[in-house]
């Protein structure tokens, strides 16, 4: 919902302070600059003093940081700053999800486990533009960012509430692997902070090509997932003269018709690897579908066919909803390689699938005032990656257990 606030708010708040598209991608860029810095840290942290105290410590800075941004917004370098603070808080949490993940799921139970938790971000982009177009057209723009602020530090608050509840029962229950986990001391996981870092497989890491795979295919995905998810609300308003309401109605399509595929794909998945396909053929095979079809999306919507907007719009949503293909495919190759490391693996692919959102965002803004054309601005950069991206994946992918520890 934090995510995709924004690029419905901006289309007011540009006409307000007065934007070029240029500001407004910097803006909206300024976002992923703490995205890209706190994915490394977000899964050595996770590592260390587990996902759980990592992701309430992300959700509330990310949260205090959204109702901020009202305050700031007519103070650029306040309005940048708080952006990046958002990016910070969500950057971590993505890493503390799968570290939670690796730890507790069986691989034949994996890819449901993964899409049942990052299918979150498709229904809380459902939401968003749900309610921020009436919220801005009734109350103001800033109304989205104190409300969906409010939201987050409700949720803090509430987890705290159950996780106290869960470690009292834990402590009059029988023992359990998973609740020591998640209830480990502070202090003992202080203690070993010092020497872990360095105990991590850089080396490992960087000289297998599999992992090589999946940055890069992360950065691919990256690029058109972020970018679109910035500027499709805008393209919706000015290409296919949508009003906001609309924009924002029609945006939801895309992300809603994600929940539908993911729940397919992950079941399909899960079942191909319980009756012994390899699992690195199902991630190659997800992962294909997931960049293959929003390409070829993009190709149609880019070429004068002369489609009315609606069909625009629903060849877009085809393409896109597919992309969710890749919760099955790249999202649970970490885990299947090696669940010590999964949240360090995510940290290190999720930091280069940052910088699509730092340089492709503002890039995107920086194109349209220069060129004045979607398809070379938005789809085109788009397409070259999602292609050059499935090469890469079918070449060197695999999910094949490693035990990095030892390769060093």
């Amino acid at each position: 919902m934090d995510k995709v606030s924004l690029s419905i708010a901006i289309i007011p708040m540009c006409h307000q302070f007065g934007w070029n598209k240029s500001v407004a991608g910097l803006v909206q860029s300024s976002f992923f600059w703490g995205y890209a810095l706190s994915q490394l840290p977000g899964g050595w942290l996770s590592k260390i003093f587990g996902g759980s105290k990592v992701l309430q410590i992300g959700v509330l800075s990310w949260s205090v940081a959204t109702a901020l941004v009202p305050l700031l917004a007519g103070f650029m370098p306040g309005l940048i700053l708080s952006r990046i603070l958002v990016g910070i808080g969500e950057g971590v949490s993505p890493s503390a999800a799968t570290d939670l993940i690796a730890r507790s799921i069986p691989l034949e139970e994996r890819s449901r486990a993964v899409a049942f938790v990052f299918g979150g971000l498709s229904v809380g982009s459902v939401t968003g533009l749900l309610f921020a177009p009436p919220l801005i057209q009734n109350v103001g723009w800033e109304s989205v960012f104190y409300t969906f602020g409010l939201l987050g530090i409700a949720w803090f608050l509430t987890f705290q509430f159950l996780q106290e509840n869960q470690d009292s029962h834990a402590a009059v229950t029988t023992s359990r692997p998973q609740s020591m986990y998640l209830g480990k001391s502070w202090n003992s996981s202080l203690a070993k902070l010092g020497g872990s870092l360095k105990e991590v497989p850089w080396r490992a890491f960087l000289r297998n090509q599999a992992v090589w795979a999946m940055i890069y295919a992360h950065f691919c995905g990256s690029w058109g997932h972020y970018t679109c998810l910035s500027w499709l609300p805008s393209y919706f308003s000015e290409e296919l003269n949508l009003n906001l309401t609309e924009a924002a109605w029609v945006s939801i399509l895309p992300p809603l018709a994600s929940i539908f595929v993911t729940s397919i794909a992950s079941q399909l998945a899960d079942n191909l690897i319980a009756n012994g396909v390899e699992t690195t053929t199902v991630r190659k095979i997800c992962q294909t579908i997931a960049f293959l079809s929003p390409a070829i999306c993009m190709t149609l919507s880019s070429v004068d066919l002369g489609l009315p907007p609606w069909e625009i719009v629903g060849i877009l949503t085809g393409g896109l909803a597919l992309s969710s293909f890749a919760l099955s495919g790249l999202y649970c190759t970490h885990q299947d390689m090696s669940p010590e490391y999964a949240s360090i693996l995510l940290g290190i692919t999720n930091t280069v699938g940052a910088i699509p959102g730092i340089i492709g965002v503002a890039l995107t803004g920086y194109l349209l005032d220069t060129t004045h054309s979607w398809s070379i601005s938005l789809f085109a950069p788009s397409i070259f990656f999602y292609l050059t991206g499935t090469i890469v994946w079918l070449a060197f992918a695999s999910s094949k257990p490693q035990n990095f520890s030892n390769t060093d």
